[in-house]
């Protein structure tokens, strides 16, 4: 296989995602909030491998013809943010005002970001909370906190999206990235189990999940807090 057929093979890996993303919002039409998760950590799989095989074959070269940022961002607006607002909407986790206000919180503040040409940092982490609102609301069905918790939770990181403060890509920020990554790769696999056992509070995945959401979430601020504001 050609160097260039290796890189629009990479395309079409990324466009997979977009799959998966369907797959994921059927599930949740049908309330089954368990294989919709499935299929969002799938899509997150992904999402983790096209990057570095993107690099490796130098797409932006040998297949010029995709714009593979714009087809990630596309993916990743939908698998990161639209599909999950539906589904903190729609499972009842938030009534009412409350869920009408985290939509639109969820959805405007995204769309901004992710047309924001400053979110990336020197050292390719992200500037501001980078809109992984699968995460959160990943958690929120694992944990069920109270709906003000959630609110605040959602108030807080629509906001940190336009702060300064830096979070980590576990995959392109080089600083800790030998425990980053794993964790990353812990979360993903706590994140497929809690969604396999329908979020069941009695498994470990549920805590496992919280800690390595808590790392990621703050990995990259304890780094600023440590080493400056470009560290």
């Amino acid at each position: 296989m050609t160097r260039q057929m290796k890189a629009l093979s990479v395309h079409l890996l990324t466009a997979t995602g977009a799959v998966f993303a369907m797959l994921a919002m059927l599930a949740a039409v049908d309330a089954k909030w368990d294989l919709m998760f499935l299929w969002l950590v799938v899509a997150f799989a992904v999402d983790g491998i096209d990057g570095p095989l993107a690099r490796k074959y130098d797409v932006k070269s040998n297949a010029p013809e995709f714009d593979g940022v714009l087809l990630d961002l596309i993916i990743d607006y939908l698998t990161y943010v639209f599909i999950p607002a539906f589904a903190l909407f729609k499972s009842g986790l938030m009534d009412g005002w409350t869920g009408w206000v985290a939509i639109i919180l969820i959805t405007f503040a995204s769309a901004l970001y992710f047309a924001d040409t400053r979110m990336k940092t020197k050292d390719n982490s992200f500037a501001g909370f980078p809109g992984c609102w699968n995460m959160l609301v990943l958690v929120i069905f694992a944990i069920e906190p109270n709906f003000w918790v959630s609110l605040a939770l959602v108030t807080i990181l629509a906001v940190a999206m336009f702060l300064p403060l830096k979070f980590i890509h576990p995959v392109r920020t080089v600083r800790w990235r030998k425990l980053s990554l794993p964790v990353a790769l812990a979360w993903t696999v706590f994140a497929g189990w809690a969604a396999w056992v329908n979020f069941h509070p009695d498994t470990w995945a549920v805590y496992g999940l919280a800690l390595t959401s808590v790392y990621l979430t703050f990995a990259g601020i304890a780094q600023q807090a440590l080493y400056g504001p470009d560290g």
